[in-house]
């Protein structure tokens, strides 16, 4: 596996300085009113400053990137509590919101529920806090086409859906979450 590290888009920054506080490693500093990594080789690689820039300046890049591949994620990073609240790829978004360990249990998780779809994850028993009020500001901010939950069948995970579906609510957004339940055997089934 390569090493991630992260690119800053230099005309999309406008110099809040946020990503500096977040980044634990020092390797973001601003200069000349811009956020930039000057210490490349410091930079963890786990994005502590990709939610933090309020305009989606900040992406990861591989350091073996090949422009013949394709990324088959649309979105980096994943976790709920690491998205920012607006990036471009909520933008007219495909939104699938699943649990944590829905990509676990079910054999073909891409290819059934995530291609085509900006994914966003969560475990609503082992992240501490509400991710309903992070939703709501997601929903507020873009306009999100259709969602989808995927959390599997054990009561903890009902958790996740509650949090979407009081967030829908709280936007003021007209959109219907399809709900997708994963057993732990792996079927499927669907509730609204």
């Amino acid at each position: 596996m390569s090493k991630r590290t992260i690119s800053i888009d230099q005309k999309k920054c406008i110099g809040c300085g946020q990503c500096t506080s977040a980044c634990h490693e020092g390797a973001i500093e601003l200069i000349n009113g811009k956020a930039t990594l000057t210490a490349a080789d410091a930079c963890d690689g786990l994005g502590a400053c990709l939610p933090a820039c309020p305009v989606g300046a900040i992406t990861f890049l591989s350091e073996n990137s090949r422009a013949d591949i394709k990324p088959s994620l649309l979105n980096w990073p994943l976790q709920i509590k690491l998205v920012p609240v607006t990036a471009p790829y909520f933008d007219n978004a495909e939104l699938l919101i699943a649990a944590d360990c829905t990509a676990f249990a079910n054999t073909d998780f891409y290819n059934n529920f995530a291609k085509g779809k900006v994914v966003i994850i969560g475990c609503p028993k082992l992240d501490d806090g509400d991710y309903s009020q992070k939703l709501t500001e997601i929903f507020e901010s873009n306009n999100i086409n259709s969602i989808t939950i995927a959390r599997m069948e054990v009561p903890c995970c009902f958790g996740l859906q509650s949090a979407v579906e009081q967030a829908v609510a709280n936007s003021g957004k007209s959109i219907t979450p399809k709900v997708k339940i994963i057993e732990i055997n792996g079927n499927v089934s669907n509730t609204l």
